[in-house]
């Protein structure tokens, strides 16, 4: 079984790296067109996914604790650190509590 598992890590690189490419968008895409970087993924096997990895798509750092780039979609906050949401819940008691105090 162990004598299987360099194979199959190499195969699991490569699918991880051509789905990564088909998601990537077309502008996010660095050095050559996304055909070509899912040919080279495909026919050189260990060498292409890496190569892919490390050179073929704009990463940026997310979040602010790294001193993150711009992300293109909007992050998600979690409700206890998202100041709207918090002040909604405060909105909402004070509400309520007005209409204890009317009854």
């Amino acid at each position: 079984m162990l004598r299987y598992l360099p194979f199959l890590l190499i195969i699991a690189l490569t699918i991880y790296a051509f789905i990564d490419c088909l998601n990537t968008p077309e502008e996010e895409v660095k050095h050559l067109p996304k055909v070509i970087w899912v040919i080279i993924i495909l026919l050189f096997s260990i060498v292409g996914p890496v190569v892919w990895l490390f050179a073929g798509k704009k990463r940026t750092a997310v979040g602010g604790a790294f001193g993150g780039g711009r992300a293109r979609r909007a992050q998600w906050v979690a409700p206890d650190d998202n100041p709207e949401f918090l002040k909604s819940l405060g909105d909402e008691q004070e509400k309520k509590n007005d209409k204890d105090d009317d009854a």
